[in-house]
């Protein structure tokens, strides 16, 4: 059995529609009661959330409600910051208003945190009860982006890691300095932080392998929200401080503008060795399946690889267009103008 305190922290806004659910979720956890706190903090919300928040009261979720007005970027972190000063907890967990996660979810993520003694554990996020074939792209998409994750986690180059799924010692994140330094952007409360601990601990964090411990969630329902989501996600990039990191960013998004261009040019005529084009993207598709069988395989959705080759050549597209908007001006989230 665990024998470390945990405190479970949301950060939530306007989230009344999804709170009451993930709440059901965190309180039916197979945990020793005694050893789980949760914190849930209200985002300025204008609708329902806090209300249902505190129906949770005699559950043993803590409310706390912000009222900083419009004068942060970061409100995020600036929530988790205010959640973890008053945690008794010695893990922090964080996850997000809108997550669904089985009974054995915490269970399974400490217990793999005490074997293995790490001080940060990331653990696996995915896209379920798709509405539409756009979703479906998202969740193989999603996959991908959390195999990468895990790739380099296991290969102790820690790269990226999702907030709806994380948990550190509350000790490294006082060691750390917390937010400091990476504060002044609206997103990066997961990878940001990611970064700071592997500087100096990369072998101390792990990647939580276990089907328990999936954390369930909702792709987006239109191309204008996944765009935002992918720009915010993106701007985190101009702040990594592992030159490597960046370096490999630009070559794969260098790759994927040379392809584009050259199925563009192909198109029209303009480039002839269509030998060479179509070699490097059944390359890149071939490459893409061998990477994602195995991820796609662990959460029971093979079916999804039926999509990759359309999705490879999109994208690209996709990847182009965020490289470079994700990095300049500012955007909505939340209902707010952020940067």
């Amino acid at each position: 059995m665990p024998i470390s305190k945990v405190t479970v922290i949301i950060a939530a806004r306007n989230e009344e529609h999804n709170i009451g659910k993930t709440l059901d979720n965190i309180v039916a956890q197979q945990y020793p009661k005694e050893l789980l706190e949760i914190i849930v903090v209200d985002d300025h919300s204008t609708d329902r959330t806090g209300e249902i928040v505190e129906s949770y009261a005699d559950k043993g979720v803590k409310l706390i409600t912000l009222d900083e007005g419009n004068k942060l970027n970061s409100y995020k972190k600036f929530a988790i910051n205010r959640a973890i000063n008053e945690s008794s907890g010695e893990i922090i967990v964080t996850t997000d208003a809108d997550c669904r996660m089985g009974s054995q979810w915490l269970l399974s993520i400490i217990q793999y945190m005490e074997l293995h003694n790490k001080l940060m554990v990331s653990s696996p996020v995915c896209y379920d009860e798709e509405k539409s074939y756009f979703e479906k792209l998202q969740t193989l998409e999603f996959l991908y982006l959390i195999g990468l994750g895990a790739a380099g986690i296991g290969n102790g180059n820690p790269t990226t890691c999702n907030g709806a799924n994380l948990a550190y010692r509350k000790s490294l994140f006082f060691e750390m300095g917390g937010f400091n330094g990476i504060d002044e952007l609206a997103s990066g409360d997961d990878e940001l932080l990611l970064h700071k601990v592997a500087e100096k601990y990369a072998d101390r964090i792990g990647f939580c392998k276990s089907r328990e411990a999936v954390v369930y969630t909702d792709a987006k329902e239109n191309l204008k929200s996944f765009l935002s989501q992918r720009k915010r996600w993106a701007s985190k990039s101009t702040k990594y401080k592992d030159k490597k990191v960046v370096v490999l960013g630009v070559c794969i998004w260098l790759f994927n503008l040379s392809l584009l261009l050259s199925l563009i040019f192909l198109l029209f005529g303009i480039f002839e060795a269509s030998e060479l084009v179509i070699i490097s993207l059944l390359m890149k598709i071939g490459v893409e399946l061998a990477f994602l069988y195995p991820i796609v395989s662990f959460v029971g959705r093979r079916e999804l690889l039926w999509n990759l080759p359309f999705l490879s050549v999109i994208h690209s597209l996709y990847l182009v267009y965020i490289g470079i908007i994700g990095n300049i001006g500012k955007y909505d989230w939340k209902g707010r103008t952020v940067k």
